[in-house]
């Protein structure tokens, strides 16, 4: 399977409503906005990164096109990640994989992506990253599971999904804390321009 025809999934829908404001057009200490530092380690590693946002944000829509992303803008996100999943799914129907990854994840590596993309290649049916035994993002999807991550819906993402198929997980170690650093308030985002470790 070749990276090309995977469909990285840039979950950008949310709220923030713990931040209290936008938190994905948050700048980071080198001023790139917090969504786009989450699909730059996407975009090194396949063609084809798809951002899910709602209506009403032409700003993060900018600047994530500018960035290379395509744009979804769709009112499912107010149902949650698992809306926005299939909403991406749908609109990528030639894929053979996803990697799904939220928005608020600025500081996975490209080498964390690309071992998921490796193992999708490999012919796992699901795959993800782990730092110290713990599962991260982004999580990776064969395309025989394109139905199932088209009836998503809720604020549970692709949880289900994973669990259903634990037994053909693919588990893959990494040294990389930013599997598991998310954003949601802004004292987390002072920790991640001090470097440090949220997710340990």
């Amino acid at each position: 399977m070749a990276s090309a025809r995977i469909c990285a999934l840039l979950l950008a829908g949310g709220e923030g409503r713990r931040f209290g404001g936008d938190k994905l057009l948050a700048p980071l200490a080198d001023g790139t906005p917090l969504a786009v530092a989450a699909a730059m380690p996407l975009l090194a590693c396949v063609e084809r990164v798809m951002a899910v946002t709602r209506p009403g944000r032409e700003a993060l829509i900018r600047a994530l096109e500018a960035a290379g992303c395509e744009v979804v803008v769709t009112d499912a996100c107010a149902e949650g990640m698992g809306a926005s999943i299939a909403a991406g799914v749908a609109a990528s129907p030639d894929a053979d994989g996803w990697l799904i990854l939220p928005a608020d994840m600025p500081a996975v590596r490209p080498s964390s992506v690309a071992a998921v993309v490796a193992a999708l290649a490999r012919g796992s049916l699901v795959a993800r990253p782990e730092y110290k035994g713990r599962g991260g993002h982004p999580v990776g999807f064969a395309a025989s599971l394109r139905a199932e991550l088209s009836v998503l819906g809720g604020d549970v993402g692709a949880r289900w999904v994973v669990e259903r198929h634990r037994r053909d997980l693919g588990r893959l170690p990494v040294d990389d804390p930013g599997v598991l650093l998310d954003v949601d308030t802004p004292a987390d985002l002072e920790r991640l321009a001090g470097g440090g470790k949220q997710g340990e």
